[in-house]
């Protein structure tokens, strides 16, 4: 159980650990919300192919792909929803601490499938509309795009926040005594 007073919460914010909780679980709602209904719409569009006349036309590496395209994509949709499941299960139990960092790994884990769905998705219809090699180049592209975007450059701007951050935070996280915290003859130390 989560202690309701400031231990595990955040100083700056002025919040509590329940409060950190609430508002890291509002947070992911929105990610999920968000991706939900992008998975939606490509979901929807895998399911509607197969009434296309061209269908007919897929060899039968494409039609591999595309089933696995429709199992993946089913696949997300169940985690996404196992969210809700866990949020209806854990209900009223005070564990929300532990439904916030589950449905993360669940988010984490959907986030991987989904680009799997793009990249496929995408590689299936440059290989139907132009060639193999247009689809396979295409999908490699996108993966490595979705690497970087998704990857490194969250990484990236990571370090470099927490970097430049560092020495703004609290004073007595720096090594070493704070010049402007030592006293001077006949002053208190740290009065200002």
């Amino acid at each position: 159980m989560i202690d309701q007073g400031t231990v595990g919460g955040d100083r700056e914010r002025g919040e509590t650990a329940l409060q950190r909780v609430d508002r890291n679980w509002l947070e992911l709602l929105q990610e999920l919300r968000v991706l939900q209904t992008g998975i939606q719409i490509l979901t929807g569009f895998l399911l509607t192919l197969p009434f296309q006349s061209r269908f007919t036309e897929l060899d039968s590496f494409q039609v591999t792909i595309y089933l696995s395209l429709v199992v993946l994509s089913s696949l997300i949709t169940a985690l996404l929803l196992g969210t809700v499941i866990m949020h209806r299960t854990f209900f009223r139990l005070r564990i929300k601490e532990s439904l916030v960092r589950n449905a993360d790994r669940i988010l984490r884990a959907t986030m991987v499938l989904v680009a799997l769905v793009l990249v496929g998705t995408t590689g299936l219809i440059f290989d139907i509309v132009l060639n193999r090699t247009a689809g396979t180049i295409t999908a490699v592209s996108l993966a490595v795009l979705i690497l970087v975007l998704w990857i490194a450059v969250p990484e990236v701007l990571k370090r470099r926040s927490v970097k430049a951050a560092r020495p703004a935070e609290d004073p007595d996280t720096r090594s070493g005594p704070d010049p402007s915290r030592l006293s001077g003859p006949g002053e208190a130390q740290g009065s200002r």
